[in-house]
């Protein structure tokens, strides 16, 4: 898994590519949304178009993001979401926690309101 950040209008998009399963991958995941919540980033954008499979622990490593960015006074939205990724939370009911975005610049604004 390759993992880049950019801020766009105060927004930390992480860009997300290849897969989060267990291991590595979920561990390097769980490393760098530490890090940018411990640097002060409120509001996070996970971008997941380039997330080609994800397993039970990277979507347990998904919830505890989401738990640990809202214990800081913190947001975390999703973007692109496959449609294997999609139905995968839908089935999981998580899809009514995480707010999830198919256009960017639809979710950048979601964070103003």
């Amino acid at each position: 898994m390759t993992i880049s950040t950019r801020t766009v209008d105060a927004v930390t998009v992480v860009d997300l590519n290849g897969k989060l399963i267990l291991g590595e991958d979920t561990e390097q995941f769980r490393n760098r949304l530490r890090e940018l919540i411990q640097s002060g980033a409120k509001k996070i954008l996970l971008n997941m178009g380039n997330v080609n499979y994800i397993d039970s622990s990277g979507v347990g490593e998904l919830v505890r993001a989401y738990a640990s960015t809202g214990s800081q006074s913190g947001q975390l939205k999703l973007l692109g979401l496959t449609k294997k990724i999609h139905d995968l939370l839908m089935v999981t009911k998580l899809l009514t926690v995480f707010e999830a975005h198919e256009n960017e610049k639809q979710a950048i604004e979601s964070f103003r309101g």
